[in-house]
Parts: C-alpha cells; structure tokens; sequence
C-alpha cells in the first residue's frame, strides 16, 4: 500500500485526466492554457532526485507523452515545463502549452492574470481528447 496523497493545493487548483504508469495527470483549471501537471505517486518525493534512476526515466517519458498531447491537440508555438516546487512542494512537472498570442507571452503563466476555470462542458470535452490521446 503506498501512502502517496496528492497535495491539498493540487487537488484544488487541478482535476484529474488519466493515471500514468508513475504519475497521476492533471488538468489545471485555468482555460487560459492548455497546461497539465504530472505528479509521480511516489511518497515523500519533492525532487526529481527524490526519484530512483527508473522513476526518472519513467517520469521523462510522461513527460514526453502529455508534451506530445498538448501539441498534437493545440498546436502551440512553444511548450513549457517545469517543476518548481516553491509554493507546493510536492513533486510534480508543470508542462503548459503557449503561444506568441496568450496573454502571458513571453512571460511565465504564473501571476500574469487570474485563473479563468474552465466551463463545465469545455472541461469534459477537453479531458476527453486529453484521454483520447493518452491513453
């Protein structure tokens, strides 16, 4: 049994996509972009280095499939990711989509406006093809 809980914050802020071989994926609730957040289910990790060397590989290649998701389903012109860590310390990897358009750009997502939640239609069809193209 694996004591692994996911954040309070995280569970707030995310709804849930698709369990992964090691992490859980999420949705952030933000429709301003396209940005999902993979959170290894592994108990007590906060740094990549909190992971053995097979976790990280396994963990590189969520990375490279929810990378692939995002572009194939929203053509953006850039993908982001991150695992910062600093208000949440729980391990996980940010991996946004952006474009030279949002209203970011080029800046980080983070603090550049509030968090417009996803309308409860949007967010199904949007969970769907996020399935659709991980499972």
């Amino acid at each position: 049994m694996n004591p692994w809980q996911l954040h309070p914050q995280l569970a707030e802020d995310t709804v849930p996509v698709i369990e992964l071989a090691l992490s859980e994926v999420r949705l952030m609730d933000d429709a301003n972009h396209p940005w999902l957040v993979l959170v290894p289910r592994i108990d007590g990790a906060v740094e990549l280095i909190d992971l053995d060397a097979s976790q990280r590989t396994q963990l590189t290649a969520e990375i490279d499939a929810t990378s692939r998701a995002l572009k194939a389903l929203f053509k953006p012109d850039k993908l982001n990711i991150a695992a910062l860590g600093n208000m949440v310390p729980q391990l996980h990897v940010h991996v946004i989509a952006r474009y030279t358009s949002d209203i970011a750009w080029p800046r980080p997502v983070w603090g550049v406006a509030n968090a417009r939640p996803y309308a409860p239609e949007e967010l199904i069809e949007r969970i769907q093809a996020l399935r659709g193209k991980l499972a």
